[in-house]
């Protein structure tokens, strides 16, 4: 992927204020203004070979047909945003608002699909102190896993629920080795870059714990404290460049038999030497559940479950600028006592190979396949998909 896509990449999904990273730019009055954003579709048949489903599996079951095809955004979704920044009395200021439309429904009179407001946010700060941001974004638990997930520009999984379309985006690796950073109420303060090192934490909105189906717990309140999310990273350039980073979420459950306190771990890394860039990332929690945040991460007693995952990955660049890359990864969940005889899910994996091409420094042509696979702790309900895309993604 050329600099300017990953620049654009990390624009769009964070909404970056820099100019490196600006779309479409101009000046009104103390303000300049920046719209940016992408739009992308894909071509995806879903291929499943089970008809049974592990709760909170992420492989898809077969119905009347064993295939599903589907006209779909990919891991991220269209998106258009808005920034508009401005130093005043030696502080940068920002605000940033961003819209993310979808890309179909499955029956007439839909509208044109769902739409989605994933960001709402200003920031201030300097760069001799650190910056503050207050409001709606991207959370800090998970997000460089995400960012640094090859099918950002692709579809990875679907999820049970996005077997033939009608969807904002799929799944990408999101449940099959990282938990979704989500987007997130948030007070987050970041550090200026020290030779390479930054920290950032945040005081979050508080969240319920929630449950894929019929295995559901008793602990579904918030709770009277914020939550917290942190990550410190150090980045370093040359011809062996790379990013490591650790990171951590923490969090107050209440309304089941006890008062918890959800919290995980995440450690990962980026390396880059010539053409080639590897990533690894692990992550390790109770009570935070899989997938998503706080889901399934308690039992039917509200007594908390363990889970873990990680995933590795690896992309090269060929002559023709064309990036190839493999990545596995899975996400795993510990069952309890009060789980004896239920289809919780144990386990998803995926492994994804792909090809993306940039056509232009702004137009990108992927070509994706992905094998899902969900395996339950009652050993029966398994299940299995093949998932086929081509599509492409425009920035700017």
């Amino acid at each position: 992927m050329n600099n300017k896509i990953k620049a654009a990449v990390a624009g769009a999904v964070l909404a970056s204020a820099s100019v490196a990273n600006a779309g479409i730019t101009w000046d009104a009055g103390e303000w300049t203004v920046d719209m940016n954003g992408n739009v992308n579709a894909f071509a995806i048949i879903n291929d499943s070979s089970d008809t049974e489903m592990a709760v909170g599996g992420l492989a898809n079951t077969k119905s009347n047909d064993d295939t599903a095809a589907s006209i779909n955004t990919g891991l991220l979704p269209s998106w258009l945003g808005f920034t508009a920044t401005t130093r005043q009395n030696d502080i940068d200021t920002s605000v940033t608002i961003s819209f993310q439309p979808g890309a179909s429904v499955t029956g007439g009179l839909g509208g044109g699909g769902a739409e989605e407001h994933r960001q709402a946010f200003l920031t201030f700060g300097d760069k001799s102190w650190g910056s503050i941001k207050v409001g709606k974004d991207l959370g800090i638990f998970g997000s460089t896993a995400i960012l640094n997930d090859m099918t950002l520009l692709g579809v990875g999984s679907q999820g049970v629920v996005g077997t033939a379309g009608g969807t904002t985006t799929t799944l990408g690796r999101i449940g099959t080795g990282y938990i979704y950073a989500d987007w997130n109420g948030q007070i987050a303060y970041t550090t200026p870059n020290m030779n390479g090192l930054s920290l950032t934490l945040g005081v979050m909105q508080p969240w319920n714990a929630t449950a894929s189906g019929a295995v559901s717990e008793t602990t579904t309140g918030s709770t009277d404290q914020f939550g917290f999310q942190g990550q410190g990273s150090y980045s370093w350039t040359g011809d062996f460049a790379g990013k490591v980073w650790a990171g951590f979420f923490s969090q107050e459950v209440t309304g089941g038999a006890d008062e918890d306190r959800a919290q995980a771990m995440e450690v990962g890394v980026s390396t880059s030497i010539y053409n080639i860039n590897l990533v690894a990332y692990g992550y390790s929690g109770e009570g935070v559940g899989t997938t998503a945040l706080l889901r399934d991460g308690f039992d039917a007693t509200g007594k908390m479950r363990d889970s873990d995952g990680g995933y590795v990955q690896a992309t090269y660049v060929i002559p023709t600028g064309t990036k190839l890359g493999v990545s596995y990864g899975v996400s795993k969940l510990d069952d309890n006592a009060a789980d004896a005889g239920d289809s919780l899910v144990k386990e998803n994996t995926m492994l994804t190979i792909g090809a993306y091409h940039p056509l232009t420094k702004h137009l990108n042509l992927v070509a994706e396949y992905s094998n899902v696979e969900a395996e339950a702790h009652d050993t029966v309900s398994d299940a299995e998909s093949n998932i086929f895309s081509v599509g492409a993604i425009l920035f700017f």
